[in-house]
């Protein structure tokens, strides 16, 4: 199987000016090709495969603009593919149409292959070597066993650096077990599980939530483009950083312990992209990252052999609530026009209980998907009417 491990790299100044130009030649190529993509549909109806555009850079780009020769061949052919990979989403997936990168984005990524044994890393010493950077210091917190194939390096808002290593190794899942859980994700509690254990939720914004308005309202201050301006900026990017490790390890902790004690982890499929356009929740919503967990339970579960099934939202007992009461609504709406069906008393003004042949009786209970003798149901069904006639 395929498990990336992600590390800390401290490149030197001639090692950051070289990052520097892997970047930017990398959104280059992406933006000209993009461009003669679009151009070529638009001109002559043509589509244009990810070969043809590596062909163009190679051939035309790399002539006109010899800088691009400077940087590593496979990072710009990387560069190309997510491109083709991003008309590919357009097409199959409904997703947004490509669109052109920034020079100032604050995250900036590049991947590159192995072959040659251009990746290696040396554990004892604590370097990484990076085609066109030699070695490059690197913080090993954890070993890996097994073969490289890729090596993605990536500056994030606050400055860092981070390499993340793509290995083909081999994983032992987990000794099965006999534990089933569902989930409920909510707010106040971020998860509640079907045997009552509570998960709290950290709520790690609103611990940081004073630090940052200074922060922004310092920065709100400064001349934008100046040193203190930069300096500021960072402050605030460390600050979501920290905000964002925070919250990731709490959900790393809590999703590891479902995983390790559970065969099977059922939650439901919540659609978060609606939910936050309520603006009072919208940010209490996005603290809870939900999403997140159900990714880290779903990938984790495929790992360790362990079985997670995701309820549609309106499976749930929203959707029966609405079916017992619109049941409920058409048997009363219906009941002048079957009264003689329904029951034995001639006189308007008493309730009886209902005659044992009824044909609308069982369609409600076929609807409301319950199991309950006809006795019983049809008493419900008559407390429901007389109710409604205490009201009128």
């Amino acid at each position: 199987m395929l498990k990336a491990y992600r590390y800390r790299i401290y490149p030197n100044k001639e090692q950051e000016i070289q990052l520097a130009k892997t970047f930017g030649c990398c959104r280059f190529v992406y933006n000209q090709t993009l461009a003669y993509r679009k151009d070529a549909y638009e001109k002559e109806k043509k589509s244009v495969s990810k070969t043809d555009c590596n062909n163009y850079c190679n051939r035309e780009l790399k002539k006109v603009y010899e800088w691009l020769k400077e940087v590593d061949k496979f990072a710009l052919t990387n560069a190309i593919y997510n491109m083709d990979s991003a008309y590919q989403k357009f097409f199959k997936e409904h997703a947004g149409y490509p669109k052109f990168k920034s020079k100032h984005s604050n995250r900036k990524s590049y991947t590159t292959n192995f072959t040659n044994g251009n990746i290696t890393v040396d554990f004892d010493r604590g370097r990484i070597k990076l085609p066109k950077l030699k070695r490059v210091k690197i913080k090993l917190h954890r070993k890996f066993s097994g073969r490289i194939k890729t090596a993605t390096i990536s500056k994030v808002p606050s400055g860092k650096y981070y390499v993340s290593v793509l290995v083909e190794t081999e994983h032992s899942p987990l000794v099965k077990t006999n534990g089933q859980i569902g989930l409920d994700l909510g707010i106040k509690d971020l998860c509640i599980t079907s045997d009552g254990k509570k998960y709290e939720n950290p709520k790690t914004i609103k611990k940081y939530e004073k630090k940052l308005t200074k922060l922004q309202r310092q920065l709100a201050n400064k001349t934008k483009g100046s040193r203190n301006y930069q300096k500021k900026r960072k402050q605030i990017a460390l600050c979501h950083e920290k905000i964002a490790n925070t919250r990731k390890d709490y959900l790393h902790k809590i999703s590891s312990e479902i995983i390790n004690e559970n065969q099977v982890i059922v939650s439901e499929n919540l659609q978060i992209k609606n939910m936050v356009k309520n603006h009072n929740l919208a940010k209490s919503i996005s603290d809870a990252s939900w999403y997140e967990l159900t990714r880290q339970l779903e990938y984790k579960s495929k790992w360790n052999g362990r079985t997670y099934i995701k309820i549609d939202r309106f499976y749930a007992s929203s959707q029966l609530s609405f079916t017992f009461v619109f049941s409920i609504s058409l048997y009363i709406l219906l009941l002048p026009l079957y009264r003689n069906s329904f029951f034995s008393a001639t006189d308007n003004d008493t309730i009886i209980y209902p005659k044992t042949n009824n044909t609308i009786i069982d369609i409600l209970k076929a609807s409301l998907s319950i199991n309950v003798s006809d006795i019983y149901f049809k008493i419900y069904v008559s407390i429901i009417i007389i109710l409604g006639k205490i009201r009128r």
